[in-house]
């Protein structure tokens, strides 16, 4: 390249990135607009809130003494508030807004909020890779039972429900009620992740030693569950076994108070509901199964002491 064209390639670079200022102040002005506005939309909602609570527990109050026509009056605006706070929901879910007590521990404060739809899609990328996570189990399984493999029970079916709960929560559109439990299933699928990466840590380490004892064929796997063999040392791991079972109830309340909600069109409410049901059984009961086993056995080895 000459060093004309070098000239003139500065003279072009240097026009566009002067353009590049000028956007970027632009830009600039408009996030401090963005962010008076945002301060301004919370800060109006959460003056509404609490007029609004104020204005219902008066309502409540006068209610008492209200002639028919009057409780007539109440009725309409009550049915007017509750209205306005799903709307006051619909507006928040597109602004900032503070992190729960689990994600504090869990991120810091760190802003998670997607303030726009397209944002959203995120989720729906995130429970694609759940489908995919385990349909890949189910496939792996398959393959090794086919091989010998001593895998059965509930653990094999509860990929198989879990590939159908996933399936479901991709399906499930984006509104009021997926932004109602939204955070919710987001908080329990990181405390989920954390099991399952020390269970994997742990089961890995207690195959590998009884492999070397002889006392585990080279087939069997870690599996996302708690079994007999499992015991030694694994104490520590039954409380958040439990504690994630009983999550997956919450959540399966949760859905059925979603599924009566006046507001809830969506299919996707009922069945999730169902499934996380399915799931807390079928996780519950054999866990405490395969407890109450193990400590059978070994009452039985103090007795013949």
């Amino acid at each position: 390249m000459s060093l004309q064209r070098c000239q003139a390639e500065w003279k072009e670079l240097d026009k566009e990135f002067k353009q590049l200022q000028e956007t970027h102040k632009v830009y600039r002005q408009k996030l401090d607009e963005l962010t008076n506005l945002q301060t301004i939309c919370s800060n109006s909602i959460s003056k509404q809130k609490r007029r609004i609570k104020d204005l219902a527990c008066n309502l409540r109050r006068y209610k008492h003494s209200a002639n028919a026509e009057e409780v007539e009056v109440i009725q309409k605006i009550n049915n007017d508030i509750k209205e306005r706070r799903n709307v006051f929901f619909d507006m928040e879910a597109f602004l900032p807004k503070k992190n729960g007590l689990y994600l504090n521990l869990v991120l810091g404060n760190v802003n998670v909020t997607l303030l726009s739809k397209q944002a959203k899609v995120i989720d729906e990328i995130f429970n694609f890779l759940l489908v995919w996570y385990y349909c890949t189990l189910t496939i792996r399984e398959s393959v090794l039972i086919s091989n010998g493999s001593r895998i059965k029970g509930w653990w094999v079916s509860h990929h198989y429900v879990s590939t159908f709960l996933s399936g479901v929560m991709l399906t499930w559109p984006n509104g009021l009620m997926y932004q109602m439990f939204r955070s919710q299933f987001l908080a329990f699928s990181i405390f989920q992740s954390c099991v399952q990466f020390l269970q994997y840590y742990y089961q890995s380490g207690c195959l590998y030693r009884l492999r070397a004892l002889g006392e585990r064929d080279h087939m069997d796997l870690t599996v996302e569950g708690f079994q007999s063999w499992m015991w030694r040392g694994l104490t520590f791991l039954l409380p958040f076994l439990f504690f994630g079972h009983f999550w997956q109830l919450y959540n399966s309340v949760t859905l059925f108070g979603l599924s009566q909600h006046e507001r809830c069109k969506e299919w996707q409410v009922f069945v999730l509901a169902l499934t996380f049901l399915v799931l807390f059984l079928g996780n519950f009961l054999t866990t405490l199964k395969v407890v109450h086993q193990k400590f059978q056995k070994n009452k039985d080895k103090l007795k013949k002491l």
